[in-house]
């Protein structure tokens, strides 16, 4: 019963694009929709794909995740007593894997990726753009995961995160800038953020004094910031070596 709600449930989330997208192409441009069959093929297609994907996240990576957060910070895993932030390294290890892992496997990366490839006239390569994004995204929740065993305050991060790409903006080609800013935003897709939500609820869930509204979430901002510096740098060395 629960796949029949997840399958009207997606429906009504599908269907306003499709009310949008054929209304203007009936009512205000007044021209037919050239191959109808195909299009509505694709709608039904999209449909069945996202909600299979979306309860395949439920179902094992979202709960996975948050297990995995679990198993690494226990006592019987890392030892008991008192501990370190040094003491947790295995989750930084394991954040920067999961991390890189599910931003390699992003579907909105790859077609941003494609595109920057094709409007560059092939100076971005989609490789190397795709782990350039991936880095960033691991180095940004390995350093989210330990401010959050640390108990460090987010906004100094979230400050000094900005302060280092306005900089980074400033010395930066100008026709990649809005590439790079783009790319925090494909990030936190529906892939990355059901993971990384999980390990952070995890670790903010098993860490005492830790608040899982502001610890969990908040690591959801290192994997939209760090993607940004990680792009606008590979770009800049890309150019310096050219």
């Amino acid at each position: 019963m629960s796949l029949v709600y997840s399958f009207i449930s997606m429906f009504w989330d599908v269907a306003p694009i499709a009310v949008v997208l054929f209304g203007f192409q009936t009512i205000i441009l007044k021209e037919k929709i050239p191959h109808l069959k195909k299009i509505i093929t694709g709608f039904i297609l999209v449909w069945i794909g996202l909600t299979l994907f979306i309860v395949g996240l439920e179902k094992a990576l979202f709960p996975l995740g948050k297990l995995m957060a679990n198993q690494l910070t226990s006592s019987s895993f890392i030892g008991s007593g008192t501990l370190g932030w040094g003491d947790y390294y295995w989750i930084y290890i394991f954040a920067a894997s999961i991390g890189f892992a599910t931003t390699i496997a992003e579907p909105s990366l790859l077609a941003v990726a494609i595109k920057a490839n094709q409007v560059s006239g092939g100076f971005i390569k989609v490789w190397p753009l795709r782990i350039a994004v991936a880095i960033g995204v691991a180095v940004g929740i390995a350093i989210g995961s330990f401010r959050i065993v640390a108990g460090l305050p987010l906004h100094y991060f979230i400050i000094t995160g900005y302060v280092v790409v306005l900089i980074q903006t400033y010395f930066a080609p100008k026709n990649i800038i809005a590439l790079a800013y783009d790319s925090g935003g494909v990030t936190t897709s529906t892939v990355t953020v059901p993971l990384v939500a999980a390990l952070g609820l995890g670790l903010a869930s098993t860490i005492d004094g830790r608040s899982t509204l502001i610890d969990g979430f908040g690591l959801i901002a290192f994997a939209s910031l760090f993607p940004i510096m990680s792009v606008m740098a590979y770009v800049q060395i890309m150019k310096f070596l050219k």
